[in-house]
């Protein structure tokens, strides 16, 4: 799978980009704050729809066209997929809202027709590494679920649907939990939640259990050889709700469990889950919100046992993170028998010499691989040759 043409306007700091993009490795170099990043920003957008840095999408609209009566990003991109040329398109548009506010509008047109997300997910696959996404690692529970959910949308296109269906679910569940507490309802109006939650929710664990215990086996192995098989990397799944034990509370993050729970059916997982919520029907009519389930999950990452996002040192994080990532390449080719695009924000910057060496060894496995840097001297002579260099400036890039 690799990129062909790309097409940029309004957005972020591109008013007008068209480039043909060469099937091979392409190193883009210039100063912070010139684009790079959100070059390859607007490539991973059309993998997940939205942005992996900014606070809000609306926040991708180039700022000088927000004086435009109807501003709109339009991102265009040829791509071939099994030999096929294929195009896809995005627009985001801003447009006043009913109360006079802002409201973001996207559209996703795949080959010319026009698609919903959920139905584009999965067409065109790419891996992003940024350093600040060792948060992943390092951050809340919540960027750890959004960084698996966005993993395992581009390999099942179905996940983001039934993710978005048990969100809704879980806000009508709270609803109706304080209403019963308020009026002192019949507790069976929860039993149609009870069975759509558990039912969408053990999906969701399900794939949650398989992605994990798939993609640990990628990244241990990376991880060792990066660090000559001198470090172990180990994930450690927390289901809020766990098929496993009766108990459903989140296990304490100083105190990790190495658990296997791929043996678990879904279906096993549905029953169990609908169970527990019976069990704690009363508590969470008390307290008003729905407090088991996958919008509660937790992940951590582990380095010869140590949790590295509580006493991981910065190397020891940014190297697992890098693993992570390369996991992510080889997983989703065992998915769809195509290399995804590699896409490399500065991730050379703080290897030695001899792990700069390995990782781009690594790397040449990748139809098409984008990296950028502000020091060329960070690569060798042999590497630089086989690249091509785009020189990037305020929003313009050439060769």
């Amino acid at each position: 799978m690799y990129l062909t043409r790309i097409s940029l306007n309004n957005f972020r700091v591109f008013t007008r980009l068209d480039l043909k993009v060469p099937r091979r490795i392409i190193l883009m170099v210039g100063d912070n704050a010139q684009g790079k990043t959100s070059f390859l920003e607007a490539v991973h957008f059309f993998s997940v729809f939205t942005s992996i840095q900014a606070g809000s999408d609306r926040q991708l609209i180039n700022f000088l066209s927000l004086k435009e009566t109807q501003p709109v990003a339009r991102l265009v991109m040829s791509f071939s997929r099994t030999n096929q040329l294929r195009r896809m398109e995005i627009r985001l548009i801003l447009e006043n809202g009913r109360n006079g506010s802002m409201r973001l509008r996207k559209e996703v047109l795949v080959d010319g027709v026009k698609r919903t997300l959920q139905e584009a997910l999965g067409g065109f696959h790419s891996v992003i590494f940024l350093p600040q996404m060792t948060s992943i690692i390092e951050g809340s529970p919540y960027e750890r679920r959004r960084y698996l959910n966005m993993t395992i949308s581009q390999a099942y296109s179905g996940y983001a649907k039934t993710l978005s269906e048990y969100k809704q679910a879980v806000l009508q569940r709270n609803a109706l939990l304080k209403q019963i507490a308020e009026h002192n309802s019949d507790p069976r109006q929860l039993d149609y939640w009870d069975e759509l939650i558990s039912d969408k929710g053990a999906f969701l664990i399900y794939m949650r259990i398989k992605t994990i215990t798939e993609l640990e086996k990628h990244a241990r192995h990376i991880h060792k050889n990066l660090l000559n098989q001198s470090e172990i990397l180990q994930w450690v799944y927390q289901p809020s709700y766990d098929p496993i034990s009766e108990s459903a509370n989140q296990i304490a993050f100083n105190t990790v469990s190495l658990v296997d729970r791929s043996e678990y059916s879904q279906e096993q997982i549905q029953t169990g889950f609908r169970k527990k919520l019976q069990g704690i029907k009363r508590d969470e009519i008390f307290r008003g919100v729905t407090t088991i389930g996958p919008h509660r999950d937790e992940i951590r990452f582990l380095n010869n046992g140590v949790d590295l996002g509580i006493y991981g040192s910065r190397g020891q994080i940014r190297t697992a993170l890098i693993s992570l990532k390369l996991a992510e390449v080889d997983w989703l080719h065992d998915k769809s028998g195509e290399w995804p695009v590699l896409l490399l924000d500065e991730t050379l910057a703080e290897l030695d010499l001899q792990r700069r060496a390995d990782l781009l060894e690594s790397l040449q496995k990748c139809e098409q691989l984008i990296l950028t840097t502000t020091n060329k001297n960070l690569f060798s002579k042999k590497f630089l040759e086989s690249c091509v260099i785009w020189k990037v400036a305020s929003g313009q890039i050439n060769e």
